[in-house]
């Protein structure tokens, strides 16, 4: 336990700490909780309709101006990062929940188990991913949870991959001979011994995935069948900025910041925890 916790504070901690990629992709990432959390500070109702100050440029009363029905663009990018981050983490979450067990599975028992999971892994590679979300999508009530189960449940099988190749090589080690000797179950050996030696490639798949989701996400979003008005996504609020982009550039220009910022903080930080996770690295 305590080599475990010296691995991750000095080894990890002062990887990171050295490396201005990842600090930088940290910082973004860390300014995007605080500004999630910030909208419940701020007063008004993002869904709130003021005819009477449609499309305003940017100013001191509306820092980042107006949409078409009067609602606060700032306030709207607000509560869209509240969206945004959690379809991200409930969608990695599940997609970690859903790999991690099957090629938990694949990678201990190998044989017939490993075939079976492998080829279906192989088979939900075969389709494009967000035509696949798409085609779910279509057949479902486009609401948040079911665009956070759907991304979820077609993004696992990189992770599945990981933690397979994981398995295979951790599985004959001593420590693991050890345990099997002493009498510990299969259930023991998986979860207690070798999965937590296994976790360091999914961490950095996740990070980079919070991203993927929080892209597909806007995309859904932008074509009508994600997030729907009048809740505020950076997504359907492209919608809108589409319409006026010609007398309202502001409303395409913020959201879409928005997206590009939190994406590039994410892949910073995914990079950069692969770069301290890399053994063949030196101080």
């Amino acid at each position: 336990m305590l080599g475990r916790r010296s691995f991750w504070r000095d080894v990890i901690w002062l990887r990171l700490r050295h490396n201005k990629m990842a600090l930088s992709g940290g910082l973004i990432v860390l300014g995007m909780f605080v500004l999630a959390a910030a909208a419940s500070l701020v007063s008004g109702d993002p869904a709130a309709i003021n005819v009477s100050q449609s499309l305003l440029p940017p100013s001191f009363e509306h820092p980042l101006g107006t949409d078409d029905l009067g609602r606060g663009v700032l306030l709207r990018l607000l509560y869209g990062a509240r969206i945004s981050l959690l379809v991200g983490f409930v969608a990695v979450g599940i997609s970690c929940l859903i790999g991690i067990f099957l090629g938990a599975l694949a990678g201990y028992y190998g044989g017939w188990i490993d075939t079976v999971v492998m080829r279906f892994v192989d088979i939900m590679l075969c389709f494009p991913t967000f035509f696949l979300i798409l085609a779910v999508i279509a057949f479902l009530n486009p609401s948040i949870w079911n665009i956070m189960i759907v991304i979820g449940m077609t993004s696992w099988m990189g992770v599945s991959r990981l933690i397979r190749a994981e398995f295979l090589t951790l599985r004959e080690r001593d420590f693991v001979q050890a345990a099997r000797a002493l009498g510990a179950s299969d259930f023991r050996l998986i979860f207690r011994h070798i999965l937590p030696n296994a976790l360091s490639p999914v961490l950095v798949s996740a990070t980079l995935g919070v991203a993927g989701a929080i892209l597909t996400e806007s995309a859904l979003s932008f074509l009508g069948i994600g997030v729907q008005p009048p809740t505020p996504s950076w997504g359907n609020m492209l919608i809108t900025g589409k319409q006026t982009l010609g007398s309202a550039w502001w409303l395409s220009v913020f959201p879409g910041l928005a997206i590009l910022i939190t994406v590039l903080g994410y892949n910073l930080l995914g990079e950069g925890i692969r770069d301290a996770l890399d053994p063949r690295l030196n101080e």
